[in-house]
């Protein structure tokens, strides 16, 4: 069938997580308080970091910086979800769709890049620290994070331009709970080759690019601790680094199984619990992996708390 005979869908149906009743109450409470956390939990660490001058350096300017985006990454999907969930309407216009795919990949490698600057940072902190306050001065950390909204939103804008010339006239169910590339990619009765090629090739090049340079940074990192005669020191030294690794692996283990892979074995079923970890569970509990163990961001928290009362 010619593309000009085709009908073009003008509205998607998300299907959600489940179509059980009994599910859709305990996910609502779940999704809402998760939600609620995240946007909570982030905005405090971004207050606290705006009110305390001894939080006004590149870790913590970073720090500020992802929680925000953070926020923006699950509030492009929950918000969404929950509607979806008390009206009982899954349909979600075309227009809609490829905007929440937009923005969801552009705080998704956003949030990719400002990890790999935060390991830019514990880099130079460690191993070049006579050249710290020079190298990490305000300017640089500005261009690390205005770069790293440039690019991914450019990179994001690149694959919504080229999700929107294809034609849907088939099917118009996705098996997800939000308008994901894949997903969109398999209702496509156009052909996807040159989409396919260019997340599995760029795509794959601006996911993996900030993940291997924050494995070479530890790499280094971690040469240069071992140097370090003490074992007391070696643990003060590291235990900087703590939050962040964890973050890192949390992140980069969930998007790497779902995306870095050929579309063929892509399976929205199998990913799904996957997918929510990394979009809505991840950004819910950045802000306690970053201030549990972190006795700057308590005080400043507790500093904040007694402001507001």
């Amino acid at each position: 069938m010619m593309r000009e005979n085709q009908s073009h869908i003008t509205e998607f149906l998300l299907l959600g997580l489940t179509s059980d009743p009994k599910h859709q109450v305990w996910l609502f409470v779940s999704f809402l308080a998760m939600y609620l956390v995240n946007v909570g939990g982030n905005s405090v660490i971004i207050a606290a970091i705006q009110g305390d001058a001894h939080l006004h350096t590149p870790m913590y300017f970073f720090l500020s910086n992802l929680s925000l985006v953070d926020i923006c990454f699950t509030t492009v999907i929950v918000p969404q979800i929950l509607v979806n969930m008390l009206t009982q309407r899954k349909a979600i216009l075309f227009a809609q769709c490829l905007a929440q795919m937009c923005f969801f990949v552009a705080f998704g490698t956003t949030d990719s890049f400002l990890l790999g600057a935060m390991a830019m940072d514990r880099y130079v902190a460690i191993c070049h620290p006579l050249h710290y306050t020079t190298t990490m001065n305000p300017r640089r950390c500005f261009q690390l994070v205005t770069a790293s909204w440039l690019v991914s939103h450019l990179h994001s804008l690149t694959h919504t331009i080229l999700m929107a010339r294809l034609s849907f006239c088939g099917p118009n169910i996705i098996h997800h709970f939000f308008c994901d590339v894949q997903p969109l990619l398999t209702l496509s009765c156009s052909d996807t080759s040159v989409n396919e090629l260019l997340a599995f090739t760029e795509g794959s090049l601006v996911i993996m690019s900030p993940f291997i340079f924050i494995t070479v940074s530890y790499v280094y990192i971690t040469h240069a601790v071992l140097r370090v005669p003490s074992g007391r020191g070696r643990y003060k030294v590291f235990s900087t680094c703590g939050s962040h690794l964890t973050v890192v692996a949390l992140f980069y283990g969930t998007v790497i199984s779902v995306y870095i892979r050929p579309s063929s074995t892509y399976s929205v079923t199998k990913d799904r619990v996957i997918t929510v970890i990394y979009t809505v569970v991840i950004p819910m509990l950045n802000p306690f992996i970053y201030s549990l163990r972190n006795k700057d961001m308590k005080q400043a928290m507790k500093k904040l708390m007694r402001k507001t009362n």
